[in-house]
This record gives C-alpha cells, sequence and structure tokens, in this order.
C-alpha cells in the first residue's frame, strides 16, 4: 500500500510542476479528478488482493481476472460520466486518462509479480 501512495505522491508533483515547466497543454484541468480516482481503485484493489491472497490462495487468479474486469468497467463509465457532462478537450482528458491507467496497472502488475516470486 505504501507504494500506492508513493506513486500517487510521485505522480502529484509531476502534475503540480507541469504549469512552471510550461507543460499544462498537455495535461488535462481535471487532472486531480483522474489521479483521486485511480488512487481509490488501486487502493480498493489492494484490498481485494490482499483478501484472496490471504483467505484461499487457490481463487487468487479469480480474484485478480475480476478485479481487472472491475477496473475495466469502472473506469469505463468514468470517462463516459466525464464524456457525457461535455467535458471540454475531451481527447486530452481520454489522453491523460490512459497514460495514468498504464502507469497504475504496470506499477501493480510489477508489485504482484513481487509478491508471487
Amino acid at each position: 500500500m505504501l507504494r500506492i501512495i508513493i506513486l500517487t505522491i510521485s505522480l502529484g508533483l509531476i502534475f503540480y510542476f507541469t504549469h512552471q515547466i510550461g507543460l499544462s497543454q498537455y495535461v488535462h484541468e481535471y487532472k486531480w479528478f483522474i489521479l483521486a480516482f485511480f488512487f481509490a481503485i488501486s487502493y480498493f484493489n489492494h484490498l481485494l488482493m490482499k483478501f484472496g491472497f490471504a483467505n484461499n490462495r487457490e481463487y487468487f487468479v479469480q480474484y485478480y481476472l475480476g478485479s481487472i474486469i472491475v477496473r475495466l468497467i469502472i473506469s469505463v463509465g468514468f470517462i463516459g460520466i466525464f464524456g457525457y457532462l461535455g467535458t471540454k478537450d475531451i481527447y486530452i482528458f481520454i489522453s491523460n486518462f490512459f497514460v495514468l491507467y498504464l502507469c497504475y496497472t504496470s506499477f501493480e502488475i510489477s508489485g504482484l509479480y513481487r509478491k508471487l516470486r
């Protein structure tokens, strides 16, 4: 869990300093909503994996695949809601969303790979 917090703080610092560096045109104004969304999803995914790993290791793969499917469905719903609400610069929003999606997913997979060794 500490690694997820460190990742979120690091990404938050990067978001914060994009305005000072002059790269704010590549980052959407709802960047903090996206970051909070991924932190919440990662936190709940961490709890689910901890529960699945502690109770019965035989069903760990089912827990993990189920969490991936739920995350994907919730992510599509998140993008759909912001798209429906008429978010301006929707292409920047979606690109920021998927960059963070790949960051958090690869980070979780690397952490999971370490646990399974």
